[in-house]
Parts: structure tokens; C-alpha cells; sequence
């Protein structure tokens, strides 16, 4: 079971990630939603198309973008559309 933990809350946790460029992706239904908030950040990367951002909220403390996902992901990344992965301190365990 692969978790993802930030200030002492588990946010995520799946026996199904997927695995790309070393970032756990977490299925949708597997994050705690009432952790998450929607920000209005957005990147982009060549191959896998535009990822939009969640800031982690635990405790009152506020993550700012620690999360991100890919709602329309290029096809070569169609199997990580909206998968949530995370970083900025989140600590993620295998």
C-alpha cells in the first residue's frame, strides 16, 4: 500500500499508483478530497499536457500546490488522467 502523508495526515493512499518519471500518481478515489483545494496554478509538460494544482490543507496549515494532476493529459499519459501526485514535503511511502 503506497501512502502520501503530510503533517501527520494521511492525504492518499492506494495499492494501484501509477508510476511516472518517479512521482506516485494515486487514483482519484484514493485521495481525501476534504484535504484538497483547487488552485488556479497550472504547468505544462511536453508530453503530458497541462497539470492543474491542489494545495494540502491539515491541521489549519495550507500546502500551497503540494499536489497536481492531469485532467486532460496528452494521449501518450491518458493512463494517469486525473491521478493526483504530490510533492512539496509530502512524504510519500511504498
Amino acid at each position: 500500500m503506497t501512502t502520501a502523508t503530510w503533517n501527520g495526515e494521511t492525504i492518499a493512499e492506494s495499492d494501484d499508483t501509477k508510476v511516472v518519471e518517479g512521482n506516485h500518481y494515486f487514483p482519484p478515489d484514493s485521495v481525501r478530497r476534504d484535504l484538497l483545494s483547487a488552485s488556479p496554478t497550472t504547468s505544462v509538460c511536453p508530453w503530458k499536457g497541462t497539470a492543474s494544482y491542489y494545495s494540502v490543507t491539515v491541521d489549519g496549515e495550507e500546502n500551497t500546490d503540494a499536489a497536481w494532476y492531469y485532467p486532460a493529459p496528452k494521449d501518450a499519459a491518458a493512463e494517469i488522467k486525473d491521478h493526483v501526485a504530490f510533492w512539496r514535503g509530502v512524504e510519500i511511502t511504498p
